[in-house]
């Protein structure tokens, strides 16, 4: 099973060059006893959310450090950037660790990718515009006979039936994270190595997120009520939807987490800084340029 969410079509890919809203009508079923049975979950490539990741470690009852170094692997979501997470497949093969002759051993808590097949989820967001917009495409593999199977249903209702109305709520946040940074392109510059550290430890490793949040170095900047503190120590998805808040913050300066009059200031001088240093670059660059164009008139 190939993840397709948030890429277009390109040729050789599976996915169907055609989007569409949630009201089409795709014919497909998948169903224990259809020939191809398990072929999907044989040669995985499955990206996980954020959310992915709660659901599954709660369901193995271990911490998301050991369930990111027991089943998973990092990859680049973009080059030199930020860094998404893949299951890892069974060693030296392809095929899914959950995967049994039964089914999924993990059906229940499956990933948004698998839940989502063979419909692709389509996320874009243009440079200019504050808002993402969502598509779906079909995905159709050549072993997958599902879209043989004599059902008719809406992408609307599959989704449902899927449950991934609240896998795709809870992981809206994450994506527009993913979306703006690709979207912002330079004007936001290269995110620190700290800033990368940071985005893959509150999206991927929530349980050393926790840690985090209660060190002395995270109250030293930022100024949370205690109650708000409380909600978001007690409840994984509430500590995951803070962290994308902590991550709009911190990647792009939208400020929806006090911070203490410190740090406030610190921050303010280290952004004139950065402006002031910009500008100075920009104006050796303009510099150069013209010399290179008309000449040095002191040679």
């Amino acid at each position: 099973m190939n993840d397709q969410t948030q890429n277009l079509p390109f040729p050789g890919n599976p996915v169907v060059p055609q989007t569409f809203d949630a009201s089409k009508v795709i014919q497909f079923q998948c169903r224990k006893g259809i020939a191809c049975w398990n072929a999907c979950c044989s040669n995985i490539d499955i990206s996980l959310t954020p959310y992915d990741i709660l659901r599954l470690k709660r369901r193995f009852e271990i911490s998301s450090g050991e369930f990111l170094q027991k089943y998973t692997v990092p990859y680049e979501l973009e080059q030199n950037s930020i860094v998404g997470v893949k299951l890892r497949p069974v060693e030296n093969g392809t095929a899914c660790q959950f995967m049994t002759p039964e089914g999924c051993s993990v059906y229940d808590d499956r990933p948004t990718a698998c839940r989502y097949y063979p419909v692709a989820l389509l996320s874009m967001r243009r440079q200019d515009e504050y808002t993402d917009h969502t598509s779906y495409a079909l995905v159709d593999e050549p072993h997958c006979l599902g879209h043989k199977e004599p059902r008719q249903i809406s992408v609307s209702d599959y989704r449902k039936e899927q449950g991934l109305e609240e896998y795709d709520d809870l992981a809206r946040g994450w994506r527009q994270l993913i979306l703006k940074k690709k979207s912002s392109g330079p004007s936001i510059g290269k995110p620190s190595k700290r800033s990368l550290e940071l985005f893959f430890m509150v999206c991927y490793d929530l349980d050393r997120f926790s840690q985090f949040v209660v060190s002395e170095g995270f109250s030293d900047i930022y100024d949370l009520p205690a109650e708000e503190m409380k909600n978001i120590l007690c409840d994984d998805v509430e500590l995951m939807q803070f962290g994308f808040r902590l991550l709009k913050q911190v990647l792009f300066g939208e400020e929806s987490i006090p911070l203490r009059k410190e740090a406030a200031h610190e921050r303010h001088l280290r952004h004139q800084e950065k402006m002031q240093r910009m500008e100075t670059e920009a104006a050796a660059r303009r510099a150069a340029e013209q010399d290179e164009m008309y000449g040095n008139p002191d040679e």
